[in-house]
């Protein structure tokens, strides 16, 4: 019998079959029926989580877990913190880095720069009238970089005065980016135009230009020498060599729609994928394979790693939560409750030494039409701190 290699336990864990293995999910034809339908009957008496199987069984896109079932473990992280950014009102991408001790928050023509510990507002990265989206770190050179995407341009600024000091060019539509210590390059995704621009950190020199063929998302580096990027537009994963500059693999994550969020577990070789069908992606970076996938809420825009305690993470504007997931082995994760944050809070990072998560969120109004947006609250962005107790 030919058997997929996921299961779900008595702890409602998903993950590969194995000898605790209460339910192996079969692709065998003859027993789907019976099969789908003992599923439902265990998830609905048992789990305490949304499991999708649409490659076990064709047509079913997800099985929605009754009311009553046991509650998932709570997460238990608690707000610390709300920074009142203000406008500019469009934000994107929350970067934590380690380095500096600092959260740098992309938002219209500028980038505000958050004290991690204290909560405090450091300064302000300015003067992208076309937009910032991503910032990388790059502590050798005492640079940031982030970006002005209309001009496409990568914009360089000093770490301590935030004054920036160097225009380079990109592509239309610079976007998320991140500094690959193995070569110290930036990688910078330029989004519409497919594209992926490589920028030397201590020269500032434009190096390569790298065709991903397909317009790709956010980016991340394990600093060996790979650096991964999620595919928007096939709903892949592609490996790029950060030293020749090319991509050397592309995987197919069957069941993910427009990947945005990717994180990275070096350790043990997994990237963390969200799709905005509500599914985590965790991919085995060494064979290519997903492994696992995992439901989450509606509208993730970011996925973080907190690789202290094992834990992933993915901030769902649409819900207002911020999915959580224990990770039990690497092919192998445990939901926990998720956390409340706000509609709009959708980008995120995390501080694996402490625990903490940063959530950028502002305050809505309901849509002006239905199934529209919820209209933001001009002037109430805001970063919100979230501890694990």
């Amino acid at each position: 019998m030919s058997v997929f290699p996921m299961c779900v336990n008595a702890d409602g864990v998903a993950g590969r079959n194995g000898a605790n293995c209460l339910f192996p999910i079969s692709s065998e034809k003859s027993s789907e029926r019976a099969t789908s339908a003992w599923f439902a009957r265990y998830c609905t008496a048992h789990s305490g989580a949304r499991l999708l199987y649409e490659d076990v069984f064709p047509g079913l896109a997800s099985l929605l877990l009754a009311s009553a079932a046991p509650a998932a473990p709570a997460a238990n992280y608690v707000l610390a913190h709300s920074v009142a950014l203000g406008a500019p009102d469009r934000w994107d991408y929350v970067v934590f880095s380690a380095d500096t001790g600092q959260v740098y928050v992309a938002h219209g023509d500028r980038v505000t720069v958050v004290d991690a510990a204290a909560g405090n507002i450091v300064g302000e990265v300015s003067g992208m009238p076309g937009g910032t989206h991503g910032v990388a770190i790059s502590i050798a050179t005492g640079q940031g970089f982030t970006d002005d995407g209309e001009a496409a341009q990568a914009v360089a600024f000093d770490l301590k005065s935030l004054k920036v000091t160097r225009r380079i060019a990109a592509a239309d539509d610079a976007d998320g980016m991140v500094l690959d210590k193995a070569t110290g390059h930036v990688f910078v995704v330029d989004g519409d135009p497919g594209t992926i621009s490589v920028i030397d950190a201590r020269s500032g020199a434009p190096i390569a230009t790298i065709a991903a063929g397909e317009k790709v998302e956010y980016i991340a580096s394990d600093d060996k020498g790979s650096v991964y990027a999620a595919g928007e537009e096939k709903g892949d994963l592609l490996k790029v060599d950060s030293r020749s500059n090319t991509v050397v693999a592309r995987w197919a994550t069957p069941g993910c729609d427009k990947p945005h969020g990717l994180a990275l577990d070096s350790a043990n070789g997994r990237v963390f994928m969200g799709c905005v069908n509500a599914t985590m992606m965790v991919v085995d970076i060494r064979t290519g394979q997903v492994v696992t996938k995992l439901p989450i809420g509606l509208g993730s825009d970011a996925v973080a790693f907190d690789s202290k305690r094992k834990r992933v993470f993915s901030s769902n504007g649409r819900d207002g939560t911020i999915s959580v997931y224990q990770q039990v082995s690497p092919d192998r994760y445990r939901a926990m409750a998720p956390i409340a944050t706000a509609v709009s809070a959708r980008t995120m990072a995390v501080d694996p030494a402490s625990g903490r998560l940063f959530v950028a969120a502002a305050d809505t109004d309901p849509p002006a039409a239905s199934g529209g947006r919820p209209r933001v609250r001009p002037g109430t962005l805001k970063l919100l701190m979230f501890d694990p107790r």
